[in-house]
């Protein structure tokens, strides 16, 4: 497959430093709206290819599947794009704004027989693999509790992606949507959600504290923030044991599972990038990692949460 990355902002550059790191992996093409900033790109990752325009990528009839990489207000626009194009896409975390959007892409994709997948990048280590299985496989008993946070304090500015409505920003969509997905990995689809937060001069949510509520009383408290640094690590505990998973939880390298040290070496994007390769050769349209179903359950909390804190981007397009 050849690739084609869209937007050339920090994630973008990780990422893609990643992809080269795969065998096999051929990075043809990059675009941002600067063709300058494109084509520096270009140069610092040996791309071949470097457009002005993501619609000009798209048209591109060498590039096979594309990976989003733009702020999260422009993620629908340029997914939908992309599968109109006849495009596989990769799409950064969180897929869309709302429950509406990111059921918008799944259709496009399943009426187009086209690969999507969020890229939640966690559900893909090594280390977040063993814990979910020790926790399937009850090596802690029954969970009973999770705890994860994720949160740094950022300088409020308007026109910052974090804080920018038009952009997505706000911290559960950036940050919170970490712990709200491994809590949906580990403890499934929660009966009942009750949020709290703050909320910044832009109308984006500033931080943000969750009670979810499963069946037989097991809950998660997850919080986020973009105004206090509260550190990014997850505790599961169960009737028979627990599992902490140190900072930074979302990119796991040290588990403790009852009282077992295990480590792995930071290989960040690459397993992922891996996944979408083999899926895509597999001839798979959704991942079975991260299904379309998930994506959405995981929407469906972080909406309902935003909708409690007096959230909405309806108006962003």
């Amino acid at each position: 497959m050849k690739w084609g990355v869209i937007a050339t902002g920090g994630i973008a550059q990780t990422v893609t430093a990643d992809m080269l790191k795969v065998e096999g992996v051929t990075v043809l093409a990059v675009s941002s709206r600067d063709v300058a900033k494109a084509q520096a790109f270009a140069d610092r990752f040996g791309i071949e290819r470097a457009y002005g325009d993501y619609r000009d990528l798209l048209a591109d009839p060498d590039v096979d599947v594309v990976y989003v990489a733009t702020p999260h207000g422009r993620h629908r626009e340029v997914t939908l794009a992309a599968l109109d194009a006849g495009k596989h896409v990769l799409c950064e975390k969180p897929i869309g704004l709302s429950v509406a959007q990111a059921e918008e892409m799944v259709e496009r994709a399943r009426e187009k027989n086209l690969f999507l997948m969020e890229a939640m990048w966690t559900r893909f280590n090594p280390l977040i693999r063993r814990v979910h299985a020790a926790v399937r496989d009850g090596e802690i008993g029954e969970v009973r509790s999770l705890r994860a946070s994720f949160g740094f304090a950022h300088p409020f500015d308007a026109n910052d992606r974090l804080w920018a409505k038009e952009a997505g920003g706000g911290a559960l969509l950036d940050l919170g949507v970490y712990p709200v997905a491994l809590a949906h990995l580990l403890l499934g689809v929660p009966e009942a959600v009750h949020a709290w937060g703050g909320k910044a001069p832009s109308d984006v949510d500033s931080d943000a504290g969750l009670l979810l509520g499963y069946p037989g009383g097991a809950h998660a408290l997850l919080t986020c923030s973009l105004v206090a640094n509260i550190g990014c690590e997850a505790e599961i505990v169960g009737t028979k044991g627990s599992v902490l998973l140190a900072d930074p939880m979302f990119n796991a390298t040290r588990a403790v599972i009852n009282g077992v040290e295990h480590t792995i070496e930071n290989e960040g994007y690459t397993h992922q990038i891996r996944a979408v390769e083999q899926h895509l050769a597999d001839g798979l349209t959704e991942s079975p990692a991260i299904t379309w179903d998930d994506t959405l359950a995981i929407m469906r909390t972080l909406e309902e949460a935003l909708g409690q804190i007096g959230v909405s981007y309806d108006t962003v397009r």
